[in-house]
C-alpha cells in the first residue's frame, strides 16, 4: 500500500479501540469478584460493598489509563520530539512507566521519556499533555484533600479521605500540600474579582432600587503557640482581624467577600481597600456595621468613606442592660421597664441624645452603677452619629453585626478553636486564607492558576 493510500485512523476508530481495551479491563477486574461467589457462607451486604469498592477502584483506574493512552496517542509515540526548552529534535531515550493516583484509583502510564543532551533537559510529552503533577497523587486528589483538611483536623482528614476515596493520603503529604497551596496566599487572590462581584450583585438584584451592600469588620480570638525554640512555653490567644462584605436582600444575605488574618490594622485596611476597589459602589447603597472599637471604624472609613455608619444594635443593648442590672439590682420589673423604654427611644425615635441626657441625670444606686452609667453615656456620645435605627430599617439596612460574627464563627472558630489546638501564627493565617477562599468561592480558580504556574516552570519533566 502506498503512502497516499495509507488509512488514517479516525476518531471513531480510536473509540472502538478504546472500547475493546475497556472490555478486556472489565473482564480482568471482574475476575477479582470470583471469590465472592465461591464462599460457602454467603457474604452480607457489607462484604459485597467492600468487594465492589475494590473492583471499582481497579476497573476505574485501568479505564483512566486506557483513555489517557487512547486520547493522547501522538504524545505516546516513539518518534523524535522537540525539546520544550531549546526546540531541538530529541530521540526517545527509553520507555518509562509511571504510577499515578487519582480519584479513580491507581493507574500505570507507560510513556516515552526524552533527554536533550544539548540543554540537559529531560521531559515526557505525555506528562505535559495530561497535566500531571510531579508527585504520584494528582491534582484531583490534592484539591479534594485541601477541602477535607480545611474543615477537619489533619489526622481526621487523612482517615476520612482514605475511607471515602479508597486512596491513602498520609498526614505528612497533607501538611505538605496545605503548606504549598496556602503559602503566600493573600487577599488579592482570595477576594473575588470585580467581574465576579458585579455578577453576584446583578444576580441578587430584585428591584430597580440599588441593593444594600454591607461591610462589617470584627476580630476573633484564636489560639496560637510560640515558635519552636521560643522562650515562651505557653500559647496565647491572638486576634484575627477580619471583615465580611455581603448584600442585604430582604430576608437573606448574599455573600461577596471575607478575609481574616492575624495581622495589624494596616494589613486589614489594605485588604478591605482592595475589596472596595472591586465593588461597583455606584450600583449599591453601602452600610458599615461595627461595635465601638475605634480600629473597626478607621478600617472601614478608609475603604468606604461615604458609607452609612451603623453602630451594632446588640452591643448598645448590652450596655443598656448592664446599667439596668447595676442601677436596679433588687427591682427586676423596674429594670425591665427602663430597658424597654430606653431601647424604644433608640429604636423608633432616634433619641440617642435624649438617652445620653437621661443617663447623665440619673442618680446612681452605688459606685458600680455610677461607673456603668458613665461608661454607657460616653459610649453612646462617641457613637451617637451612628445611631439611627429607624431610618436604617426603612432603608433596608441591617442594624446588627450578626453577618460578620457568623463569619468569625464559621471561618475562624469552627476550624481553629478546637479542643487542644494551638497554632503557629503562620499556619493559622494559611488556614484562614484557605477557608476564606472556600467561603468566597475562589478556591477552584486559585488552585487552577497555581497549577498552571507550576506547569509553566517545567514541573512536568520527570522521568
Amino acid at each position: 500500500m502506498s503512502a497516499a493510500e495509507e488509512i488514517i485512523p479516525t476518531v471513531e476508530d480510536g473509540f472502538e479501540a478504546f472500547r475493546a481495551k475497556a472490555h478486556e479491563k472489565l473482564d480482568e477486574a471482574l475476575e477479582k469478584l470470583r471469590p465472592l461467589f465461591s464462599q460457602v457462607d454467603k457474604p452480607n451486604l457489607e462484604k459485597i460493598s467492600e468487594a465492589l469498592q475494590e473492583f471499582k477502584q481497579d476497573f476505574s483506574g485501568a479505564l483512566l489509563q486506557e483513555a489517557a493512552h487512547s486520547l493522547h496517542r501522538e504524545e505516546a509515540q516513539q518518534g523524535p520530539w522537540p525539546c520544550p526548552q531549546c526546540g531541538k529534535l530529541v530521540g526517545k531515550l527509553r520507555d518509562a512507566s509511571r504510577e499515578i493516583e487519582t480519584k479513580h484509583g491507581r493507574s500505570l502510564l507507560s510513556r516515552p521519556y526524552y533527554y536533550c543532551r544539548h540543554c540537559k533537559h529531560g521531559f515526557s510529552p505525555l506528562d505535559e499533555s495530561l497535566g500531571l503533577s510531579q508527585g504520584r497523587k494528582q491534582r484531583d486528589l490534592q484539591q479534594l484533600a485541601l477541602k477535607f483538611l480545611a474543615r477537619i483536623p489533619f489526622d481526621e482528614a487523612q482517615g476520612l479521605f482514605c475511607e471515602s476515596t479508597g486512596v491513602p493520603f498520609s498526614d505528612h503529604c497533607m501538611h505538605k500540600q496545605f503548606s504549598s497551596f496556602a503559602d503566600g496566599l493573600g487577599p488579592k487572590e482570595v477576594i473575588p474579582s470585580q467581574e465576579e462581584i458585579e455578577r453576584r450583585i446583578d444576580q441578587a438584584r430584585t428591584s430597580e432600587r440599588r441593593p444594600v451592600l454591607v461591610a462589617a469588620t470584627d476580630g476573633a480570638h484564636v489560639p496560637t503557640r510560640p515558635e519552636s525554640g521560643s522562650k515562651r512555653s505557653q500559647g496565647e490567644y491572638k486576634e484575627a482581624k477580619g471583615f465580611r462584605i455581603y448584600l442585604n436582600i430582604k430576608d437573606r444575605i448574599v455573600h461577596l467577600a471575607s478575609w481574616h488574618q492575624i495581622d495589624g490594622k494596616e494589613e486589614i485596611i489594605r485588604a478591605l481597600k482592595l475589596a472596595a476597589q472591586r465593588i461597583p459602589q455606584d450600583r449599591v447603597r453601602i452600610g458599615l456595621i461595627g461595635d465601638g472599637a475605634h480600629w473597626l471604624w478607621e478600617t472601614m472609613e478608609h475603604a468606604f468613606p461615604s458609607g452609612r455608619q451603623i453602630l451594632d444594635y446588640y452591643h448598645v443593648k448590652e450596655y443598656i442592660h448592664r446599667v439596668a442590672e447595676a442601677q436596679y439590682p433588687y427591682d427586676a420589673k423596674k429594670a425591665l421597664h427602663w430597658v424597654e423604654s430606653t431601647m424604644a427611644r433608640l429604636n423608633f425615635q432616634d433619641g440617642a441624645r435624649h438617652v445620653i441626657a437621661g443617663l447623665r441625670r440619673m442618680q446612681p444606686f452605688n459606685e458600680e452603677a455610677k461607673e456603668q452609667i458613665r461608661k454607657t453615656a460616653n459610649y453612646l456620645e462617641r457613637n451617637k452619629h451612628r445611631i439611627h435605627y429607624r431610618g436604617d430599617r426603612i432603608g433596608g439596612y441591617p442594624i446588627g453585626s450578626g453577618g460578620v460574627e457568623s463569619a468569625n464563627k464559621f471561618i475562624c472558630h469552627t476550624r481553629l478553636k478546637r479542643s487542644g489546638a494551638w497554632w503557629l501564627k503562620q499556619n493559622s493565617n494559611k488556614m484562614l486564607a484557605l477557608r476564606c477562599s472556600l467561603v468566597n468561592g475562589t478556591f477552584d480558580q486559585i488552585f487552577s492558576r497555581r497549577a498552571n504556574r507550576e506547569k509553566a516552570k517545567g514541573e512536568y519533566t520527570n522521568g
